[in-house]
């Protein structure tokens, strides 16, 4: 499982122009599901982003998670993650999950999200999707279990 995290001030989705979702401060969380990946890891990855300390205190360090700033969450299912680019000029997809798989553990991911209390909103599952980041920072981390 892979999770590309973006710590955001706002973040929003739409399909066919339409607005689905969209959240202020917090993190925006493009997701990826692999063939080995389970319903024990969409937990795990859930509790690792939730206490991940990637926000600044008063400081200036980054020293809060999401959980200390009460910020919300906007997960995309992102299968592109699990690009294969190593031969040739197109990638190769085939250790992405198939999607009746990804979409039960992008599902348990979210609800393992939501019910840490983190305001979580989602995309489309499968849709072609419009995402507008404002990256804070700008703060990127890729996180792969």
């Amino acid at each position: 499982m892979k999770a590309l995290l973006q710590r955001v001030s706002s973040g929003s989705v739409s399909v066919e122009g339409k607005s689905i979702a969209s959240i202020g401060n917090g993190l925006v969380i493009l997701v990826g599901i692999g063939h080995a990946d389970s319903d024990a890891q969409a937990q795990a990855m859930a509790e690792k982003v939730a206490t991940l300390r990637i926000f600044e205190d008063e400081a200036g360090k980054m020293n809060l998670s999401i959980l200390d700033t009460h910020g919300a969450v906007l997960v995309i299912s992102q299968f592109t993650l699990y690009a294969d680019t190593r031969k040739g000029r197109r990638p190769a997809f085939t250790d992405a999950a198939a999607p009746d798989v990804a979409k039960k553990l992008v599902d348990a991911f979210i609800k393992a999200l939501q019910d840490q209390g983190i305001p979580t909103r989602s995309g489309e599952f499968g849709a072609h999707m419009s995402v507008e980041i404002t990256n804070d920072g700008p703060v990127t981390i890729m996180v792969e279990l």
